[in-house]
């Protein structure tokens, strides 16, 4: 299966990037190359870095980018360990980063890779298939208390409670193998009445998701090292579909336009702590009407862009 070429919110994103033509761009989520191909398709004497754990977006994004193989290098890696990839290339500074997370519609929509709710496929959920821990790992050996805490964290859901517990129960009878399993345990654990906001698995099968590929921590950890990266004037796009996600940006980004310790009374700052740059997005920016309707996955997705200071 091909990867689809939409990308999320593709237009602000541009827009905010603010591209220069000699510029250099760093795509550290780098999927189908779909945004990556605006970026290129602005680019001069620019270069262009591409990122992806996921062998498949490599592959795809390089077919995809092919036009202008002498201004890109696409690299099979995490976005947190962003800056010392780049450092291997010789590459210390950006003008502008791009990050457009959570989980793509390849993958989604590949039933093999076991991402999704719709299929009947084994559970795996890797975006990156050289680790070891997969969803199946994670639905069979979870104590039924970190299961719960996995899927009100992560998802929640507001059953997280008895769906862990019906998880444990149905594994108790045999290994949960297949998403068509998981799907079972979770809608036995949801009244029948409640199961008509959408699917009842979805919360669920995000959390997982999220846990298997330790998606937030590795936000977290990356943040400070992108806005690092940034050269002064350039900007940190940031795309989310989930408001743990958001707040995690949306946090960092406050705290890097303002890391004043001191007391509110005092009159002079003396911590010594100097802002890195500007948060653009007082709030962040959502989809438009004509996108919503054309992708419904675009529904919750939130950009939010930091700029570092200049000279």
């Amino acid at each position: 299966m091909e990867f689809k070429h939409y990308s999320v919110m593709l237009r602000e994103t541009i827009e905010y990037l603010n591209i220069r033509a000699d510029g250099i761009y760093l795509d550290g989520t780098l999927g189908g190359g779909g945004h990556a191909w605006e970026v290129c398709s602005r680019l001069l004497k620019g270069h262009f870095y591409g990122i992806d754990q996921d062998d498949d977006a490599i592959a795809a994004a390089g077919r995809r980018l092919a036009d202008f193989a002498d201004k890109v290098t696409l690299i099979r890696g995490n976005y947190r360990n962003a800056r010392e990839l780049l450092r291997e290339k010789a590459v210390l500074q950006v003008d502008g980063i791009l990050l457009d997370l959570g989980v793509s519609s390849y993958q989604l929509d590949t039933r093999e890779r076991g991402f999704s709710y719709r299929f009947d496929s084994p559970l795996d959920m890797r975006m990156d298939r050289r680790q070891t821990l997969t969803a199946r790992d994670i639905v069979n050996t979870y104590s039924e208390t970190r299961l719960f805490q996995v899927i009100r964290d992560y998802g929640e859901d507001a059953f997280a409670k008895n769906i862990a517990r019906h998880i444990v129960q149905a594994r108790e009878r045999e290994p949960i193998e297949t998403t068509g399993q998981l799907n079972e345990a979770i809608k036995a654990a949801i009244p029948a009445k409640m199961r008509q906001n959408g699917h009842p698995s979805k919360k669920t099968f995000q959390a997982i998701r999220i846990e298997c590929n330790h998606e937030l921590e590795v936000l977290r950890d990356a943040l400070e090292d992108m806005m690092a990266l940034l050269a002064p004037g350039g900007r940190l796009c940031i795309i989310t579909f989930h408001s743990l996600e958001d707040r995690i940006v949306k946090t960092a980004f406050r705290r890097a336009e303002n890391p004043c310790t001191c007391p509110p009374q005092f009159p002079v700052c003396v911590c010594g702590r100097q802002s890195l740059g500007s948060v653009i997005t007082k709030k962040p920016v959502l989809p438009g009407r004509e996108e919503l309707e054309e992708n419904s996955r675009s529904k919750s997705a939130k950009l939010r862009v930091f700029e570092k200071k200049g000279l």
